[in-house]
């Protein structure tokens, strides 16, 4: 659910103040009133989320002054200036140092909603924006995002965070829906580039002239962005599909890279999409470009290499699905956790998405089952087919470390209540959760 708007009114008049904060308050909006810009001040901070409305006139600090403070804390901050009637002169200087827009007494409270609207609506874009930045460059945070504790995928972090405190360019290579832009994420936000541009082009979406123009340009007059090669510089570049460069594009890329030197002011990250069966990112690409942009190299597991991962994934899956749509988590059996496990998942993590949401829309309508769901991605797919044999063993422990965990999601950790509802003895529960690294810790709250 988005955060509720804020409005902070500022007016030295009491009765302009309470008759403002009425007015948008009958609107839906949580307001709060400063007699003061110097009060204002201490609680308006950079991250406020919300709108600022002020009085221009007012003793003490005025409200050019104050909007001056808020545009040097956060210069994205919408403030809306109340003027006095024939001060066009003052209003036009306020939008100059960055107010929002102007209201002039005595104003229409119509026109005070509509602005409010348009204002609120620009602040939540804003702190959204902000915060998925943050996301995407705290390190920790996307790696939580590599979930599994698979072999494969403890040796893919190892990588992320060797390789992302290196200079070189990076190839990324792996089969389609592995999470491969995720990796290119990990590497940028782990290393020393992690506060700097992270701009991504996928070349394969856009034509070769088009192409060309927004990576190394000229840009147009018009255009709002600078080209990638430029937008990038001193950050990260990451080149989806580059194996649809053409060989004039490739050109051009190796004399940026060259021209760059060693380690380059801007690192590259190329993924490799080839679809091709028998042909690799070598086979199409110039051994030149090739050996500059694999200079370190990540190969993303497939999902079918990842074992037990694929229950936990399908688990946390189902809850965010079932929470989007409202209704309960489908609970798996013992034969369908085998049929997840089994599945040789052509299409990857992508591929699990599409089935978590389907098991959780189905599951509302009382109907359909998992093997159903796997079979109709594939028709000539068996419900029991696997590309890599796995002893009984493997699949009942897999089943009952995902049992365990999902029940001790479900109570919050609470060692009494999974107990009882699995029927489980404490030091029995203990013994297994040591065995599966499962902490009761990670459950509380």
């Amino acid at each position: 659910m988005a955060q509720a708007m804020k409005i902070a009114i500022v007016d030295d008049e009491q009765d302009m103040r309470q008759s403002i904060s009425q007015w948008l308050a009958l609107s839906g909006y949580d307001t709060e009133t400063f007699a003061s810009a110097e009060d204002a001040l201490k609680a308006l901070g950079p991250d406020y989320p919300g709108i600022v409305i002020s009085d221009i006139k007012m003793p003490g600090m005025d409200g050019m002054q104050f909007l001056k403070k808020l545009m040097g804390s956060d210069s994205s901050l919408p403030v809306i200036m109340i003027t006095g009637h024939g001060d066009v002169p003052m209003a036009v200087e306020a939008m100059r140092v960055g107010a929002f827009d102007f209201l002039e007494k005595p104003f229409n409270p119509d026109r005070m909603s509509e602005l409010a609207k348009r204002a609120t609506g620009a602040r939540r874009l804003t702190l959204d924006t902000r915060a998925l930045r943050r996301e995407l460059s705290d390190g920790g945070q996307i790696m939580k995002k590599l979930i599994g504790t698979s072999p494969v995928m403890d040796r893919l972090r190892e990588d992320i965070l060797d390789l992302g405190q290196a200079d070189g360019h990076v190839l990324i290579d792996g089969e389609t829906g592995t999470g491969k832009t995720l990796v290119a994420h990990a590497l940028h936000a782990v290393g020393s580039r992690a506060g700097k541009k992270f701009v991504l082009v996928s070349c394969a979406a856009l034509e070769e002239e088009a192409l060309a123009k927004r990576l190394f340009g000229p840009m147009q007059p018009e255009d709002s962005m600078l080209p990638a090669v430029e937008e990038a510089r001193g950050g990260t570049l990451v080149l989806e599909d580059v194996e649809a460069l053409s060989e004039a594009l490739q050109a051009k890329l190796l004399s940026f890279i060259n021209e760059q030197g060693i380690p380059g002011e801007t690192r590259i990250i190329a993924i490799s999409n080839l679809q091709e069966v028998g042909k690799t990112s070598e086979d199409v690409l110039r051994a030149d470009l090739f050996y500059r942009l694999a200079a370190l190299r990540i190969t993303v597991p497939p999902l079918r290499q990842r074992g037990e991962d694929i229950l936990t994934l399908f688990t946390r899956l189902s809850e965010q699905f079932s929470e989007e749509y409202g209704c309960e988590a489908p609970q798996v059996t013992a034969q369908e956790a085998a049929q997840l496990l089994q599945a040789p998942w052509p299409g990857n993590v992508r591929q699990l998405i599409n089935v978590a949401e389907r098991a959780v829309l189905q599951s509302r309508r009382g109907s359909g089952t998992i093997a159903s769901l796997l079979m109709s991605d594939h028709e000539d797919m068996q419900p029991v087919m696997t590309t890599e044999g796995k002893p009984l063993k493997e699949y009942v422990e897999a089943f009952e470390r995902m049992l365990i965990d999902n029940t001790m999601r479900r109570h919050k950790g609470s060692i009494a209540s999974v107990m009882e509802e699995l029927c489980l003895p404490r030091r029995t529960l203990n013994e297994k959760m040591a065995k599966y690294g499962l902490q009761r810790s990670d459950y509380l709250g």
